[in-house]
């Protein structure tokens, strides 16, 4: 076959409604909120910083050694944890993650980069059976890699438009609302900031007419006797009159009404408020917020685990109790209970606390009661 006639393609690109919106749209840059944008913002920050450490503070149990091995030590430049939360945060903040697993020869993992969004271009093959990535690695000796197949790259996605092809980033749905809150935020200051610029009316009596010349002199020579009193009281004669300013209370009822994006950013994440701002449904008692809480975790645990058994080709679980329950007081409370209505002899509670680490291995056995004699004394009967 001649050269010339070759055809050359890595493959289709994909593409979302982002594409279409900003084409449409051009000049409507609030319609896309990045990661370091989003991370300035402190409802934004507590939030995924709460949900990607719990995630990260669950344990990855898996039923093949070199599954757990790889999972367990996923990278050479940094701790376990750091790892897991640096890729459950940008699941959080991107909608989707990237690592790229360097393997040897034998297809055994050796170690897992993690990657940012940036260095990963993700396309489909022209027949549709899968997917390949451009990746731009920050090493110079590796450099771009072209046409990278699927299976060398651990790609997690949360909600996708695409049939699970990429995710779709929770901070889109935020776009509003955080300039909503940019707005507030500044109009919040600028009203603080006018209720305390002046601090008080001088008013001159006695059909007294000044220029605005006159007046803004004896505001300063007012303000200058002020200030040389030290705090003492202010002296001023029968044409003067001095009247104090307050901060007015609908100042403080502006920094209440701000506070409604907190639970929409809170809705988004789908957790409750009261991870924000410690408050949430007074009602709501603290075994309900955490029931809430867990089931939020558990809905991020899902695409994490199923992207793990894919490519690792293991069962793989994700143990949020350590997480949740993170002295197994509730853990403890709960198999006493099994064992208060027979479910679960003595015997098997004392084995399944000493598997999740609440009992230590090498407890004694619980010592048996003793019981004492009581001498008996007898009695004779004369006859």
């Amino acid at each position: 076959m001649p050269l010339f006639n070759q055809k050359v393609s890595p493959g289709l690109s994909i593409s979302d409604n982002t594409d279409i919106l900003h084409f449409l749209n051009p000049d409507n840059s609030d319609k896309y909120v990045d990661a370091s944008t989003a991370l300035k913002n402190s409802d934004i920050y507590s939030i995924v910083f709460q949900l990607s450490a719990d995630l990260a503070n669950g344990i990855l149990r898996a039923d093949m050694p070199r599954a757990q091995g790889i999972i367990s030590n996923p990278t050479q430049t940094s701790n376990a944890h750091g790892f897991w939360q640096s890729m459950y945060a940008q699941l959080l903040l991107g909608g989707e993650c990237f690592a790229y697993r360097w393997r040897n020869n034998n297809g055994t993992d050796m170690t897992w980069e993690y990657l940012r969004p940036s260095q990963v271009t993700p396309f489909l093959l022209e027949n549709g059976s899968g997917l390949i990535y451009n990746i731009n690695f920050d090493e110079p000796e590796v450099g771009v890699k072209q046409a990278v197949p699927q299976s060398d790259l651990i790609h997690i996605r949360l909600l996708s438009q695409n049939g699970g092809k990429t995710g779709i980033s929770p901070l889109s749905a935020l776009a509003n609302e955080l300039q909503i809150k940019d707005q507030s935020n500044k109009l919040t200051l600028s009203a603080l900031g006018r209720s305390v610029v002046a601090p008080g009316i001088l008013t001159i009596k006695h059909g007294g007419l000044l220029s605005d010349e006159e007046k803004a002199s004896r505001s300063r020579k007012f303000l200058k006797q002020t200030s040389s009193s030290q705090n003492g009281p202010i002296v001023i004669d029968d044409l003067e009159e001095y009247t104090p300013l307050e901060v007015k209370s609908n100042v403080a009822q502006l920094l209440n009404q701000v506070t409604w994006t907190s639970a929409q950013i809170a809705k988004v994440y789908g957790v409750s408020d009261s991870i924000i701002n410690g408050q949430g449904d007074q009602q709501s008692s603290i075994q309900m917020m955490g029931n809430a809480y867990v089931k939020s975790l558990a809905r991020f645990a899902k695409p994490i685990v199923a992207e793990l058994n894919n490519k690792l080709s293991a069962n793989i679980t994700l143990d949020l109790r350590s997480a949740i329950d993170p002295l197994g007081d509730n853990y403890a409370s709960t198999i006493a209970n099994l064992q208060k209505n027979g479910t679960l002899g003595a015997n098997q509670a004392a084995w399944l606390l000493q598997q999740a680490g609440y009992l230590p291995e090498d407890l004694p056995e619980k010592e048996k009661p003793t019981t004492q004699v009581q001498p008996v004394q007898v009695v004779s009967s004369d006859n």
